[in-house]
């Protein structure tokens, strides 16, 4: 019933740094804010806690290999045998398509398990997760990904972020990571002496 009020479902693409990825937007959001999540396979898809219907269906085109989903976008990042050129009309009408018979993101479970986290953070983490959240989560998802904090070890000053979407795998991604992200939160954030990416 609510369908007539819904607005036509708008989706465009945008490149990203990773050549082999490809970032897909949409008009709403599709997650909360401070949320993502990554599928680097397609049995991460069906994972307590990530279960995501979109993910497992956009696996079964055979050049993708990874899906991210944040924000508003889908990042798909594909194989290096496939040309974007080749697949892309065809992608982008079934993801178009998908949301207009408003078929899940997610199931209702993954967005119950994901609503009930609390933190508990220290001082230093707060700052850490302020400047990330502030300075660099747009920057980066407006290239298609998302950074997300990871840990701090406060006798060596290391923090380790994780990087997801197309970010992963991308060969800029290790300097960004230490030309801006690194400086900055060592600026910000004396408490910091090095920034390291998990599981890149």
């Amino acid at each position: 019933m609510n369908s007539l009020l819904r607005p036509p479902v708008m989706l465009y693409t945008e490149s990203s740094p990773n050549p082999n990825s490809m970032k897909f937007v949409l008009n709403f959001p599709l997650v909360p804010e401070g949320l993502s999540f990554d599928y680097a396979e397609p049995g991460d898809a069906l994972l307590e806690g990530k279960n995501s219907p979109l993910a497992v269906a956009l696996f079964g085109f055979e050049f993708v290999r990874r899906v991210f989903i944040s924000s508003n976008f889908i990042t798909v990042t594909k194989d290096d045998a496939t040309d974007w050129n080749d697949v892309l009309f065809e992608l982008k009408l079934y993801i178009k398509q998908y949301f207009e018979e408003q078929k899940p993101v997610f199931t209702q479970r993954t967005m119950e398990t994901n609503s009930t986290k609390v933190d508990a953070d220290s001082e230093t983490v707060q700052k850490i997760k302020a400047v990330l959240d502030q300075y660099v989560r747009p920057a980066v998802e407006s290239d298609g990904g998302a950074i997300n904090f990871y840990s701090f070890d406060e006798n060596s000053g290391t923090v380790k972020v994780l990087l997801q979407g197309s970010c992963s795998g991308c060969p800029s991604s290790t300097l960004t990571l230490k030309a801006g992200i690194e400086n900055l939160l060592t600026r910000l954030v004396p408490e910091v002496k090095q920034v390291e990416a998990e599981g890149v």
